[in-house]
């Protein structure tokens, strides 16, 4: 499995379309280890660019801040399952806490569906 983590200063970052890099962290489920990581810069901004350019780099999860319903409808349909509510984390400390479910989800930062825009793009 690969997971994809948006990050600013090195943590997951509450943003993930407006994130430094993405840690890209491979793991095994079965032993819950990781595998490799690698980081890279992301394109630049545009909507539904993220989604495919992770799908294309093996990502099978996102574990990220907040996202907004038409972002989590992309990322469904490149097979990429969404996980939010995840912010300020060591990429490899998230990974390894979702892999053994005890990662601890706070609110998703980017809620478009409750009539408030709270995030900032």
């Amino acid at each position: 499995m690969k997971y994809a983590l948006p990050l600013n200063d090195g943590k997951v970052s509450a943003h993930f379309g407006h994130c430094e890099q993405f840690a890209l962290v491979e793991a095994d489920p079965a032993s819950k280890t990781i595998l490799s990581k690698e980081f890279l810069t992301p394109p630049p901004h545009q909507p539904g660019l993220l989604p495919v350019w992770l799908a294309e780099k093996g990502a099978n999860v996102i574990l990220a801040g907040g996202m907004g319903a038409h972002a989590r409808e992309l990322f469904l349909q490149n097979n990429i399952t969404v996980v939010t509510g995840v912010d300020g984390l060591d990429p490899e400390k998230a990974v390894l806490d979702y892999l053994a479910d005890s990662l601890e989800l706070g609110a998703d930062s980017c809620d478009h569906t409750s009539g408030q825009h709270t995030c900032n793009h």
